[in-house]
């Protein structure tokens, strides 16, 4: 096979890599030359290879003013599962750039998840003029996805599915699918029904191909079926498909008739957007925030909790002001205190991030919150150990005093297991009371390992070295 047959999907040994997917900065380059010279017929060949996803991010990639371009010059070329790909913070800009026509025929290609994720945050305005170009029934499914809660199963179900009596054999299951005008465009299960539509039991389409016409399709069903409430928090819907290994699930009404199905791909999705908020949250950063906003809107986001974060370094600078003495007299004690401060922060960080993760994936629970406690200030007093040996020795090395080499390490200890205490206790408290352990823990987590750091180390130092 020659170089100019390979495909551009397979990539060489040396593109695989921790890169291996990041879009060629190459292509790129062609794709922005293409709008330059308004040569859609070399745009639309460069898109070409692109899966949908990597258009996407080459639309969050370019500066706005090169976005609209490409959208423009791309035209009716421009593909509905691109729409469903794009990042929240810019979806709603490109909508604006496509023509009527063009939106209609993207919009027309999607499934009904994906549009209800497309419209339910935009104006009413916006939302209607998106679902006027869809034909009646499939409106009237998105705005009935439209009503149920947000974040809910109902928002991310899919109404396009296959279901079969509990009666039917195989041969009967595929003469109906063949006789279907229109299938899913993707979906692994057929779903069996009671003859009040309450879903029984899920049939893979590998067993259906593969077992004998007669066969009866309740002898074939899967021995894990879960049920999904329509009105279920999607977070707990991902969690199910995680915890059970789903690759589809049927939604219920509340009178557990089938109105819906929810895809691995869209529980798995989720899962990605909560893994992400928590990592944005631990930071301080809001999770609406992404690489394409503006200098505004970045910064006005980081404000609210900078301030935060400002009080709390207060609080600190406080507890230092009440020993301003001991500094005064022993500038070694001024020199040492940011070290005990900012293990304890980092120790803390680490306790927190492992906390926070178990307790989104329901690790850490009030079961095993002792033992999980125990453990990590127990983690914490053994890495004091460590360290105060190695401040202890510094100390007497640096400064020739046996008596500091003491305190900082006495200190280390102190606030190395507090570290580990607070690490863990904070975000448990949080969840108690129904706050997101993510969202302040890290506020509160660095305060307690702060205060307490520069209380232990000038406390013991006033009290051994004045």
């Amino acid at each position: 096979m020659s170089q100019d047959d390979m495909t551009p999907d397979a990539p060489s040994e040396d593109e695989r890599g921790d890169d291996a997917y990041e879009l060629d900065r190459n292509a790129v380059a062609r794709i922005v030359h293409a709008v330059d010279n308004n040569d859609r017929p070399q745009l639309i060949q460069e898109m070409e290879p692109l899966h949908a996803a990597d258009i996407a991010d080459l639309l969050e990639q370019i500066s706005a003013f090169d976005r609209r371009r490409v959208i423009e010059l791309y035209g009716d070329e421009f593909d509905g599962s691109i729409l469903s790909e794009l990042d929240e913070s810019i979806r709603e800009e490109v909508l604006g750039y496509l023509s009527p026509e063009v939106l209609a025929d993207a919009v027309r290609e999607l499934d009904s998840d994906d549009v209800v994720d497309l419209v339910e945050d935009l104006e009413d305005h916006q939302q209607n003029a998106i679902l006027e170009v869809l034909e009646d029934s499939d409106r009237i499914a998105v705005r009935q996805s439209l009503n149920y809660p947000e974040y809910s199963a109902g928002r991310l179900m899919q109404r396009e599915f296959v279901m079969a009596p509990e009666h039917w054999n195989v041969g009967e299951a595929i003469d109906f699918m063949r006789n279907q005008q229109e299938l899913p465009e993707q979906f692994y299960h057929i779903i069996l029904v009671d003859p009040k539509l309450h879903p029984i039991g899920n049939v893979t389409l590998g067993k259906l191909m593969s077992s004998r016409r007669e066969v009866m399709l309740t002898s074939l069903v899967e021995e894990t079926f879960h049920v999904i409430p329509v009105t279920q928090d999607e977070g707990d819907v991902a969690y199910a498909f995680n915890q059970y290994h789903l690759i589809s699930a049927p939604v219920v009404d509340e009178n557990d008739r089938l109105v819906g199905v929810i895809t691995i791909d869209d529980a798995m999705a989720v899962l990605d957007d909560e893994h992400e908020e928590d990592i944005l949250r631990l930071a301080g950063v809001d999770e609406e925030s992404s690489l394409s906003d503006s200098v505004a809107a970045t910064a006005r986001r980081r404000l609210p909790w900078l301030a935060v974060n400002l009080v709390t370094a207060n609080l600190a600078a406080l507890v230092i002001s009440q020993f301003e003495a001991t500094i005064a007299q022993y500038v070694a004690v001024a020199v040492l205190m940011p070290i005990v401060a900012s293990m304890g922060g980092n120790a803390g960080t680490q306790v927190l991030t492992v906390s926070v993760r178990a307790l989104a994936a329901r690790d850490l629970t009030s079961s095993n919150a002792m033992r999980v406690i125990r453990r990590e200030a127990l983690v914490g007093f053994l890495n004091g150990l460590v360290f105060a040996v190695l401040m202890g020795t510094m100390g007497l090395w640096w400064f020739g005093s046996p008596i500091l080499g003491y305190v900082i390490a006495a200190a280390m200890v102190i606030n190395l297991t507090v570290a580990g205490l607070a690490g863990t206790l904070v975000p448990l408290t949080l969840d108690r009371f129904g706050i997101d352990p993510a969202l302040a823990s890290g506020t509160f987590v660095t305060t307690m390992t702060d205060v307490v750091g520069f209380l232990a180390f000038l406390g013991l130092a006033t009290i051994f070295l004045l």
